[in-house]
């Protein structure tokens, strides 16, 4: 017998962020989140998502009491608003391969939408489009970015036995970087630059970068704007971000580009990957695991591709190849062998034509889905 659980207290919710860590625990390909980040998520003191979103989550527990799945039911406000939806999202979902633990997670988000008088379910999504969305449906031998969660092959089963259907497909490509990367990216670069009156910004450490942040994000708005899921950020929101943007920032791949009146009108930034040392954390960065990260981001042969943002009104103009041209002297500069894109829209050709003149496989899919309810 399944009972499920909403999660009131802080000993909840500390079961409820632990559970996918104990689920995979010893899975060769699942990188345990940094649980206190986690919590911090989700408790609305400390994420300014919740100024546009409230959510409940809950735990599904065994005859035993012992926690067997969760599921965490999101409405943003905002997103619905301006897209004149009724959609309430189900995130931060995992379970144990039963159908009876499944549907009746599902089921309790979907009595919750209908009680806050939505229409649609669509998941797995965050509070914001920065936070995990997806669940992995190709891919599961290969170990994810640490912003691409590993979930084992049955889920996808389990939503779809369950009257949901595909929304959106999400892809990973992971990229060889040649000994010498062609030239054509630069001369690209060169041209885009000199046509559009454009150049890069200037810095040399994380303290250069804070007077580009503010147009950073105006710039983020802009370019994600008609983004699947996106709502604008707030001021609050963009703070949060500037806390993890800045966190563990290298700037060798960091490209903040600007217009001749010094506006950013676009930017990427991709990090060193953190995914073995966070699975060597093991889900806290106490006592060690702090040490693991920051080996990770000094010493490293693969980077994660976390962004790429373009202003609407240079869209289609090259930028592209500017920001990669940035990446690439950083590349070149710290030996690196590999870049993986995290996960991007299938249908983003923009950015992956960059990929187009070097060896390239798509690695991994993760898929949102999306079901009426009446």
């Amino acid at each position: 017998m399944i009972q499920i659980k909403e999660v009131t207290t802080k000993k909840d919710l500390r079961t409820f962020v632990h559970f996918p860590n104990q689920l995979y625990k010893g899975n060769f390909f699942y990188v345990p989140q940094i649980e206190s980040k986690e919590r911090d998520t989700l408790t609305p003191a400390k994420n300014h998502a919740f100024e546009v979103c409230e959510g409940k989550y809950w735990l599904a527990c065994n005859e035993k009491g012992e926690a067997v799945g969760r599921v965490a039911g999101i409405i943003n406000h905002k997103y619905n608003e301006t897209s004149g939806k009724k959609i309430c999202r189900f995130g931060w979902i995992d379970f144990v391969d039963d159908r009876e633990v499944s549907k009746a997670l599902l089921e309790t988000v979907e009595h919750y939408a209908k009680e806050k008088g939505m229409d649609t379910m669509n998941g797995p999504m965050g509070f914001l489009e920065f936070d995990e969305a997806g669940i992995l449906v190709e891919g599961f031998d290969k170990l994810p970015t640490v912003y691409g969660k590993y979930n084992a092959p049955y889920y996808g089963k389990h939503l779809t036995d369950l009257g949901y259907v595909k929304d959106a497909d999400y892809v990973e490509y992971l990229i060889k970087v040649p000994e010498v990367i062609p030239e054509r990216y630069e001369r690209m670069a060169q041209l885009v630059s000199v046509k559009n009156s454009l150049h890069q910004a200037e810095f040399h450490n994380r303290a250069d970068l804070e007077p580009y942040l503010d147009g950073l994000f105006h710039c983020l708005n802009s370019a994600y704007s008609q983004l699947h899921g996106f709502s604008e950020l707030s001021a609050g929101q963009c703070d949060d971000l500037k806390k993890q943007f800045l966190a563990n920032i290298n700037v060798d791949y960091v490209s903040i580009v600007l217009d001749a009146e010094e506006r950013v009108i676009g930017f990427g930034v991709a990090l060193p990957s953190l995914s073995k040392a966070m699975q060597k954390a093991r889900g806290s960065l106490l006592p060690f695991g702090w040490m693991h990260m920051l080996k990770a981001l000094r010493q490293n042969d693969t980077i994660d591709l976390l962004l790429i943002a373009i202003d609407e009104k240079y869209k289609n103009k090259g930028v592209n190849a500017m920001i990669f041209d940035k990446f690439a002297k950083g590349i070149t500069k710290n030996g690196i062998k590999y870049i993986e894109s995290t996960r991007e829209l299938e249908d983003n050709t923009s950015v992956q034509n960059l990929w187009r003149y070097l060896e390239h496989n798509l690695t991994k899919r993760a898929r949102t889905y999306i079901k009426t309810i009446k």
